[in-house]
């Protein structure tokens, strides 16, 4: 049975946010009805960000048009017409089904301020869409193909909405969504100026597949066919596509016929794979990005204010590194509490009286995971306690938290347990002494 892994930077967690006040960012105004087809019911698990206008739109595709794809759609206030960027996910290690809905956050900010419209549809068989996710084994040439099929339907979706100007869109796409994206870069895209690879790939770890080079023969296909300029993306610490792989990719294509640039960016935290995820990101890709859009013609000036994310307030209650003066806490949480501080921003530790505890690190709203994940596992009410290299409690949370204990069951919660997964470039969230990610 094949294994193969992807894994996917932006913008998804295995844990769910909280709800995303709204707030004011530019000039408000409603995000037009779709005409055509009935909105998605929005995921339980995380909030829409009315600061920018997110949805979520069900997109037909499959030959009859009735796999419904959930397709997250971000806009700038107003009618538009404005451009486009369509976003590609990759895949999770496991069922394409329990993947959690991509929204590639971090980046659709940057794009939004720069005047566009950004979809991000997930392919059929993953997260909430129709059909079924389908693949080819070892067969890198033919799973990018399959995969960009849903692509090209989102782009046929795309093109008959009133907000979209169908004359200025580009493509992108992370991991397995950077294969379908050269993939699709094959076909004639009426509109479409040009494409931009992070990372693309796919592996799989079963027996008898040779994937490196399989990817090689894909991507010297797919070059044979180019029809638009690509941007290539990779990292020198990307655990799955190194340097010395992702030059064998780039040079099959570019020896086939393809118009791509590859740029090799400096090492990026524990693992550059994940680097389109990450808050900090942006200081990598977006110099590069803006340089391959002025090329095609695509816009890059800020244009709208997107309003930050509300912070907690920064408090003098204790230092951040004064592991003895978090409330709760046994020895067992004092030693995650140490390990805590050794993990990266952005990051989120929250408590409860109870004694459980939740840290989480990187991705969307580590905040809101941590919360959320604490209070999932606990009886009792769960507060933060830092964040990032701050601490955020204060007297008067210590005493509402006690006041809370001390009218809880007698009989406390046992300490709080999830499973493990495995991938590490992935925003993490540890519960009680076990790491998901």
């Amino acid at each position: 049975m094949s294994r193969t892994m992807s894994i996917r930077t932006l913008i998804s967690t295995s844990i769910a946010a909280l709800a995303m006040l709204p707030a004011l960012s530019h000039a408000q105004s409603k995000v037009q009805s779709q005409p055509q087809v009935e909105p998605a019911a929005a995921s339980p698990l995380r909030a829409l960000d009315y600061r920018m206008n997110e949805r979520i739109v069900q997109v037909p595709a499959g030959e009859q048009g009735d796999a419904l794809l959930e397709t997250t759609v971000f806009r700038p206030d107003g009618a538009g017409p404005f451009p486009l960027i369509l976003i590609n996910h990759g895949k999770d290690p496991g069922r394409p089904s329990l993947q959690q809905r991509d929204r590639f956050y971090h980046m659709a900010s940057a794009f939004v301020k720069r005047g566009y419209a950004v979809m991000v549809p997930m392919r059929q068989g993953f997260s909430k869409s129709g059909g079924s996710y389908r693949e080819h084994g070892c067969d890198m040439t033919a799973n990018g193909y399959t995969q960009a099929e849903d692509v090209r339907a989102t782009l046929a979706f795309a093109r008959q909405q009133p907000w979209v100007d169908a004359d200025h869109m580009v493509v992108a796409g992370q991991s397995y969504g950077g294969l379908a994206t050269i993939a699709l870069g094959t076909q004639d895209l009426p509109g479409v100026r040009g494409l931009i690879n992070f990372a693309g790939g796919l592996r799989d770890d079963s027996d008898r597949c040779a994937w490196r080079s399989q990817l090689v023969s894909a991507f010297a296909e797919y070059g044979s066919k180019a029809k638009l300029p690509s941007l290539w993306m990779y990292g020198q610490n990307d655990s799955l596509f190194g340097p010395e792989l992702a030059q064998r990719m780039h040079d099959a294509y570019a020896q086939a016929g393809g118009r791509g640039r590859l740029v090799e960016f400096a090492a990026f935290k524990r693992d550059s794979h994940g680097m389109l995820a990450s808050r900090d990101g942006e200081k990598v890709w977006l110099g590069d990005t803006e340089q391959f859009l002025k090329e095609i013609g695509m816009p890059t000036a800020v244009v709208f204010d997107v309003a930050p994310m509300p912070s907690p307030a920064r408090t003098g209650f204790a230092k951040v590194d004064d592991v003895a003066a978090v409330p709760f806490l046994s020895e067992n949480g004092r030693r995650a509490y140490g390990d805590y501080l050794t993990k990266m921003t952005p990051r989120a530790f929250a408590v409860s009286p109870s004694g459980a505890w939740t840290w989480a690190e990187e991705g969307e709203d580590p905040d809101g995971r941590a919360l959320a994940t604490c209070s999932a596992k606990s009886k009792e009410p769960c507060r933060l306690y830092s964040v990032d290299d701050y601490v955020v409690w204060t007297d008067e949370r210590l005493d509402q938290a006690e006041k809370a204990s001390a009218t809880a069951a007698l009989t406390p919660s046992p300490a709080p347990t999830a499973s493990a997964a495995v991938a590490s470039t992935a925003p993490t969230t540890s519960v009680g002494s076990t790491t998901v990610r």
